[in-house]
């Protein structure tokens, strides 16, 4: 599930063209630790998914639909 749920960040965030650099800033997160994400390597804690899907101007339900 961490590296679908990765993915899925990954193609919304790409979809915004937003870098993974300026992603971390906007979600007030560490760069490495949304590189980390994004390769499945992270188990985020809840408060972090929501930031994540808050950033994507998306509900949580919809950032996990699909994954």
């Amino acid at each position: 599930i961490r590296i679908r749920f990765g993915k899925a960040v990954r193609q919304k965030r790409t979809k915004l063209g937003v870098s993974q650099e300026a992603f971390a800033d906007m979600c007030q997160l560490d760069r490495t630790y949304i590189g980390g994400i994004e390769r499945g390597e992270r188990n985020l804690a809840l408060v972090n998914i929501e930031k994540i899907a808050k950033t994507l101007r998306l509900t949580i339900a919809e950032l996990f639909r699909g994954v």
